[in-house]
């Protein structure tokens, strides 16, 4: 753990993969703001429905997800044990993969939409909206398996610059869709609702075109389209890629599950609860992005067979990422009266809010170094480890205790969200003392 400080060569590294993949992410947030007010502009009905929607296609899109920590892992590796004319093999791999498990699942759940649809929402003028703009989002889910295998590669090879260039055009092409979708433009049908969720998915195969574009460009030489991977690679992808889709379907459930604690408690704190959540994932998007990058350094160092320094880089980003989240919190926590009046308009519920976002902001840089270890392990090919602590932490102790502290013995948002706290605080604990085990070192890719 000695040089836990990067120097500045080795900053440079974290921040060439980091910095792209932080823009890419932010342009996300930014989109899913003016989608927001694009959609809201028809009413709260579409507004419910199109927010449903979205969360209902995360949870069913999820298993697929986890495509991008297979193919990342084993190009990574590829790339440290130079062997660079076989690096485009995994996302080859990666893109077959999406097809062959993306289209069944695509048709089973268009199908099952509509009983989808119901059990989260029992609004028949929600749901009637709902359903199409959930079916239409599903349609794209092969188009986001490969652009996620395509993320992956990317960030390993160290081109996460031609990540941040798609997911920007990708942005800019989706807001201009939902004009001409939404409200009818250019002699377009009005389409409302689904008029959004049709310019998502237009705009994600447009992704996926310019991917494929720039990958054959930048990687033709490294076997990119050129052979279907081996039997064993296909494989490894799955062996590393399982556990992670597992834990992101589990993930996406325990928010659902979170909502439904606190929805049980009251609707103010349900309000709160939304805006919190929302405040989180901003607040951990640096973290995101440095922890995609040190899973790419990990894979390059244990390419090189140098345990040693893979360790070391994920110290490093740690270190980075709970110094950004310092320059985060800090402000959060002085500020976090007029944070809430935006999105708050209730002073009753923003005194719901007001502990929990002081809390969220004094954690947070803990939770950022945290989910840097939880990267660690998956640049690793460690995800089984993953699954095990993620599930565990938020099924087998956050969620039960937080139903118990909340609902049943009526402890609040603020003791169901210390208890969040908590959860996080320890996952994060047991992902640290995991790296410093060193047993990551032994996976075989």
């Amino acid at each position: 753990m000695n040089g836990l400080w990067p120097c500045r060569e080795r900053r440079r590294q974290i921040f060439e993969i980091a910095l792209p993949i932080m823009g890419g992410m932010a342009s996300q947030n930014v989109l899913n703001l003016v989608d927001t007010a694009m959609v809201g502009s028809l009413g709260d009905v579409a507004l419910a429905a199109a927010g449903i929607g979205s969360f209902a296609n995360f949870m069913c899109i999820a298993f697929i997800l986890g495509l991008a920590t297979g193919v990342q892992a084993i190009a990574a590796r590829r790339l440290g044990e130079g062997r660079t004319s076989e690096m485009a093999l995994p996302l080859n791999g990666g893109l077959l993969l999406a097809l062959i498990l993306g289209l069944p699942l695509t048709l089973i759940l268009i199908a099952l939409s509509p009983a989808i649809f119901s059990a989260l929402n029992e609004d028949p003028a929600v749901v009637a909206v709902g359903v199409g703009y959930l079916q239409v989002r599903l349609a794209a889910m092969i188009g986001v398996g490969m652009n996620f295998s395509f993320r992956g590669y990317l960030s390993a090879v160290k081109l996460s610059k031609l990540y941040m260039v798609t997911l920007l055009t990708m942005h800019t092409l989706n807001v201009f869709l939902n004009w001409v979708f939404i409200f009818g433009n250019l002699g377009a049908p009005q389409l409302g609702v689904m008029g959004a969720g049709l310019a998502t998915t237009l705009s994600i195969y447009a992704g996926t075109l310019i991917y494929f574009v720039l990958a054959y460009r930048v990687s033709h030489g490294t076997g990119f389209l050129q052979r279907i991977p081996a039997w064993e690679t296909l494989r490894s992808i799955l062996r590393i890629s399982l556990p992670s889709s597992i834990q992101q379907v589990f993930f996406a459930a325990g928010m659902v599950a979170l909502f439904w604690i606190v929805g049980k408690i009251g609707t103010p704190e349900l309000a709160a609860v939304n805006v919190l959540m929302t405040l989180s994932l901003v607040a951990i998007l640096p973290a995101m992005g440095l922890g995609i990058a040190g899973a790419s350094l990990v894979g390059h160092a244990l390419g090189r067979k140098d345990p040693e320094d893979a360790s070391r880089w994920a110290w490093n980003v740690a270190v980075l990422a709970g110094c950004v989240g310092l320059s985060i919190g800090i402000p959060a926590a002085v500020f976090h009266e007029p944070i809430l009046m935006l999105f708050l308009k209730e002073s009753s519920t923003r005194a719901i809010a007001e502990w929990p976002l002081i809390l969220l902001a004094i954690f947070i840089a803990f939770d950022a170094a945290g989910m840097t270890f939880f990267n660690a392990h998956l640049g690793a090919g460690d995800s089984r480890r993953v699954m095990k602590i993620t599930i565990g932490c938020q099924w087998l102790l956050f969620l039960p205790v937080a139903y118990v502290i909340g609902p049943v013995l009526g402890g609040g948002l603020l003791a169901v969200w210390t208890l969040q706290i908590g959860y996080r605080l320890l996952q994060a604990s047991l992902f640290a003392r995991s790296w410093q085990q060193g047993r990551w070192s032994e996976v075989e890719i």
